[in-house]
């Protein structure tokens, strides 16, 4: 089994990672991540955690859609913002009187 941590793109080869023992935490167990891990992970106090496959993907919650405003404020800046589909959606259509049932 392999243990994710925050960037799905930089995974610990095998022969890097550390290995920790599972923890009794009260009526659930658990694992002691490394502080060089949740340093380069940017985890902080609350995290998504997923299972795929046979492996569990830690991410930190705080980074989901991080610096998505500044993103589309420079998109909109520069122009970048508008619909890729603009022209198909001003032609006619004929699909609410073909299509749709009322």
């Amino acid at each position: 089994m392999l243990i994710h941590v925050s960037n799905p793109h930089q995974i610990i080869p095998k022969s890097e990672a550390m290995k920790t023992k599972v923890i009794r935490i009260g009526n659930s167990q658990g694992v002691r991540i490394p502080k060089v891990f949740i340093d380069e992970s940017g985890i902080a106090e609350e995290i998504e955690m997923t299972l795929r496959d046979n492996e569990i993907v830690l991410r930190s919650a705080e980074t989901t859609r991080k610096d998505w405003d500044a993103s589309f404020e420079k998109m909109a800046e520069l122009g970048d913002d508008t619909l890729l589909d603009q022209e198909e959606l001003e032609k006619p259509s004929n699909w609410d009187d073909s299509e749709w049932t009322w």
